[in-house]
């Protein structure tokens, strides 16, 4: 029996009609009620943590407190809407506004000017605290303050390192390198000097040059991740007094606020995530059918990645994925686009291992993906250059992309993944 299934492509929707007794897994994430009163859902996180005491117990009338924050490039964590309330708690257990400064977490990002600060953080919070920004570069702003054991040099902001008091802020998502974001990420990249943030980043790529990227530096997991484990050792160092981090649903609204020491609340918050957003297969096929769920998260290949990335977890070896990615920006951001100026991987990875950068990995896992598994990309026809340049094999239709897949795989009793929400959805098979 044929069925059809929607997907989001740019503005619209393309439905592809396909035998059901084919389609193995639908992928889609799992309904999260959302939080209807964010100040009443953060009060209740601060009073009651998890591993630490209540927040009022965790700082003492006098202390200086910082508290890290996300820049711009992360404004769906909506700061504006929780950070009130933090200060307000703050205030009740004896510490004034003049006490406290906000860190923001640009990592190597560039500054924000004051209307970004607006955006991000909400009028009020610029109004009552100082707002300063952690820019890795600036080498004078940093203050080392030990190496881990894999001996990468920790040097961390200033104004982070002298606070009595530091409290981590953020979102918890999955992250294609370090298994989940949120948490220790606040530290590193955001408010780490460059040469750190270059040190840990590496770890993802394999530890043999010619051999790409590293296997365990993947969406979802943390156990044996080299990054990850970096960046544990690298937050201890600093020993954060409290974390406040938020979890969303599928629709991006907050589904929950997780609080308490900086790494067991935050564990307790990727748990919670893997519920929403970890989708349980019954085993990988030989097709994946994927779509990010149309603009703006397909709106060029940079924010199309981890849909396939995540695709890309569901196809068998020697299967195929389909992805339908409008991408009418397809060159930018110009960062991620100048990686495939290289005329192979090998050079995109030597390139890399001498200045690292969160875009050129990308850039190198995509080729690499493409190069085991053939990528078949339903996109703009002007943007047929460009993807074959990326390694992928360029098609108009979700039609001429199934004609090609099937020539691909060379039989008719193939399997079928579809992923809707592809940029949301992190395919998990069953132990």
């Amino acid at each position: 029996m044929l069925k059809d299934y929607r997907l989001g492509y740019g503005d619209g929707e393309v439905t592809v009609n396909l035998s059901e007794e084919r389609v193995i897994n639908v992928v889609e994430g799992k309904q999260a009620t959302p939080v209807t009163d964010v100040e009443a859902a953060v009060k209740a996180a601060l009073d009651h943590p998890i591993g630490t005491p209540p927040l009022r117990d965790v700082v003492q009338q006098g202390d200086k407190v910082a508290i890290i924050a996300s820049d711009i490039t992360r404004k769906w964590v909506r700061h504006d809407l929780f950070l009130p309330t933090l200060l307000n708690e703050l205030n009740a257990a004896g510490i004034p506004d003049a006490n406290i400064v906000l860190v923001v977490a640009l990592g190597a990002h560039r500054h924000h000017t004051t209307e970004e600060n607006i955006l991000n953080f909400g009028q009020q919070v610029v109004d009552r605290i100082r707002i300063v920004q952690s820019h890795a570069p600036e080498t004078d702003e940093f203050v080392h303050i030990g190496k881990t054991s894999r001996g990468n040099e920790v040097s961390i902001n200033k104004h982070v390192v002298n606070a009595d008091k530091i409290i981590m802020t953020g979102g918890i998502v999955h992250h294609l390198m370090a298994g989940f974001g949120g948490g220790r990420k606040s530290i590193v990249p955001g408010v780490a000097a460059y040469n750190t943030i270059q040190a840990n980043h590496s770890l993802c790529l394999h530890n043999e040059v010619g051999q790409g990227v590293s296997q365990e530096c993947i969406a979802g997991k943390l156990e044996n991740n080299p990054m990850h484990e970096d960046l544990v050792e690298m937050a201890e160092l600093l020993k954060p007094a409290f974390l406040l981090n938020a979890v969303f649903t599928p629709n991006g609204e907050f589904a929950s606020f997780v609080a308490g020491h900086w790494y067991e609340a935050w564990l307790a918050g990727c748990r919670l995530t893997q519920e929403i957003f970890g989708v349980t297969i019954k085993g990988k096929t030989d097709m994946v059918i994927a779509s990010a769920g149309g603009f703006p998260k397909d709106i060029n290949l940079y924010q199309g990645a981890k849909s396939i990335c995540n695709a890309f977890m569901a196809a068998k070896s020697g299967g195929v994925v389909i992805l339908l990615l409008e991408c009418r920006d397809i060159m930018e951001p110009p960062d991620f686009s100048d990686w495939f100026h290289y005329e192979s991987l090998y050079e995109r990875e030597v390139a890399l291992r001498k200045g690292f950068t969160v875009p050129g990995f990308i850039a190198l896992k995509l080729g690499l993906m493409a190069k085991e598994i053939p990528h078949i990309l339903v996109s703009l026809p002007r943007n047929k250059e460009f993807i074959e340049k990326a390694g992928m094999i360029a098609a108009t239709s979700i039609e001429e992309a199934i004609a090609i897949a099937e020539r691909k795989l060379g039989r008719e009793d193939y399997t079928i993944t579809v992923m809707s929400h592809a940029a949301n959805t992190v395919p998990l098979e069953s132990n």
